[in-house]
């Protein structure tokens, strides 16, 4: 396990002229290479958050949908391009490889353009608390004992994508703010929610035996901030149904961003505020954090 990572030196990382800094930022389940990737809406949130430093916690590109098919339009280059310019402009870029992008694996210990490769790291908090960060596939079942299912699982969720951009759409005409499918379908299914928290405390299990204060990880899809019996466990959710990230500021304390209280539609994004309007309209800057849940 990394040593806690070390700061570059302070107001090293560039910063744009209306963005909002932090002192780290985690995102995750991305998912470059699907058509359910909000792309424009991640980059939305890049160009209006500064960091001193981006931990990417897996699930960043989706190698096997893109085994299945090619899908790669240009907002997905963009976030590539606009993470390898964040790390070129000095904030620290640490990729902690998931499920999805497994071949990553390959290059542990290895830069690209200045991103890290790691199979996982400590982060140490601006008031010296330790955070262990993994993806988290590690502590799925499914993932580890049945993969196969976990391909058919995946093609389901596709398809449930599929089916929540066309209702989307489909709101946004009629003026109605976005709403995903997915995560109602989610939190509805008592054997899925029974899943997350089983997962949830299977994670901060581990944490726990490696002597850290918190976890931070991903993959399923779900942002929580909470205390398990003492122990800090942070999920930073996704990038295809909440469109959240974590954030720590700079006196250390830590807060979800739900992004999509924030944008505006692309494509099957959400629409906000009760707010109409057109596909590619600006987005005005982050004014103030909209906190999911804080500690």
């Amino acid at each position: 396990m990394q040593n806690p990572t070390p700061l570059p030196p302070a107001g090293s990382a560039h910063d744009a002229p209306d963005a909002q800094r932090f002192r780290a930022i985690w995102i995750s389940d991305i998912h470059l290479g699907t058509p359910g990737c909000q792309a424009e809406a991640l980059l939305d949130f890049l160009k209006h958050t500064e960091s001193d430093l981006l931990y990417l916690v897996g699930d960043i590109i989706d190698g096997w949908q893109l085994r299945r098919s090619w899908y790669w339009p240009q907002a997905h280059n963009d976030v590539v391009q606009k993470i390898l310019r964040k790390a070129r402009k000095g904030t620290r870029v640490i990729y902690v490889p998931g499920n999805h992008d497994e071949f990553a694996r390959k290059y542990l210990e290895h830069s690209f353009g200045g991103v890290e490769v790691a199979h996982e790291w400590v982060h140490q908090r601006a008031d010296g608390k330790r955070f262990w960060i993994t993806h988290g596939d590690l502590f799925d079942g499914v993932i580890q004992h049945a993969k196969w299912l976990a391909y058919v699982g995946d093609w389901a969720y596709e398809f449930t994508l599929k089916l929540n951009a066309w209702l989307n759409r489909l709101r946004g005409r009629l003026g109605l703010p976005y709403w995903s499918l997915s995560k109602y379908l989610k939190l509805k299914v008592k054997r899925a929610v029974s899943f997350i928290g089983d997962y949830e405390r299977a994670v901060a299990r581990e944490a726990r035996k490696r002597e850290v204060d918190g976890v931070v990880c991903g993959h399923i899809h779900h942002a929580e901030l909470r205390e398990i019996d003492g122990l800090i466990y942070a999920n930073d959710g996704d990038w295809v149904e909440s469109l959240t990230a974590l954030v720590e500021h700079p006196n250390g304390r830590m807060e979800l961003l739900d992004w999509s209280a924030l944008a505006r539609p692309y494509g099957a994004a959400a629409v906000v505020r009760g707010e109409s309007a057109e596909a590619g309209e600006p987005v005005a800057p982050l004014p103030v954090p909209v906190a999911a849940r804080r500690i």
